[in-house]
């Protein structure tokens, strides 16, 4: 068995929420995701789920256990070491696209290029291969403003992909969308997962979504365990 892109182990972060006092998130969190491995992380708003992505992903640190990518455990590193690899290795997808509004598709898709020590016109030339996988190749001019949402998004994919990482994190990357459109991004963000063969870790609300994935998980009491929640009779109709 190949050895886990992404290796979370006994993951704990509290936060001090001043009068509140101390909220622990993550109580000894542990998950592996495999490279080619597509795992959905089912959790109901502020369970932690972005907590444990921030985590994965390198923008926070854990106050206690292991955070290791593609083998190197990254809690014991500095944090030149720890950007290098989020830069390099790590793509990031959310809710909302967060693109940049003065710059075009194609360039916000070539400028983590860029910060990755990229050459320009190789940064260029990767843009155009994504947006033209994605079915936006004539939007590559068009500034955020002048795209729908799903374009956005698919915009917002293509840039999480620009440094071709080998571990992909997504915080409700469909959550913002309309039903349709949510189905279109999603086939077509799980279809260039699967051609590339990321280890993935998409945290969804949608249990229909997390079906088509190849493992569900979920956030317990700051744990991660095995298998969706039940599906509500309610909300099903």
């Amino acid at each position: 068995m190949s050895e886990p892109m992404l290796d979370l182990e006994a993951i704990t972060k509290t936060y001090n929420k001043g009068r509140r006092g101390e909220v622990t998130v993550l109580q000894g969190a542990t998950l592996a995701v495999a490279p080619g491995e597509v795992v959905a992380l089912v959790a109901p708003s502020g369970a932690g789920k972005s907590t444990l992505l921030h985590v994965a992903g390198l923008l926070d640190t854990p106050d206690s256990g292991r955070v290791s990518i593609a083998g190197l455990d990254m809690t014991r590193q500095p944090d030149a070491a720890r950007t290098a690899t989020r830069r390099s290795r790590v793509g990031f997808i959310y809710q909302f696209h967060h693109l940049l509004p003065e710059f075009s598709a194609a360039e916000n898709i070539v400028l983590p290029q860029l910060a990755n020590a990229v050459p320009a016109a190789e940064a260029a030339e990767r843009a155009k291969m994504l947006l033209a996988r994605v079915g936006l190749s004539q939007r590559a001019t068009h500034r955020p403003a002048a795209l729908s949402g799903g374009e956005q998004q698919r915009v917002a994919v293509c840039r999480a992909l620009a440094n071709a990482p080998q571990l992909l994190l997504a915080d409700e990357p469909t959550g913002n969308l309309d039903p349709q459109t949510a189905d279109q991004v999603f086939d077509m963000l799980l279809g260039l997962v699967r051609e590339t063969g990321l280890a993935a870790l998409i945290a969804t609300h949608n249990l229909e979504l997390a079906g088509r994935m190849d493992r569900v998980v979920r956030l317990e009491a700051g744990q991660v365990v095995a298998g969706a929640p039940p599906r509500d009779p309610v909300a099903a109709r």
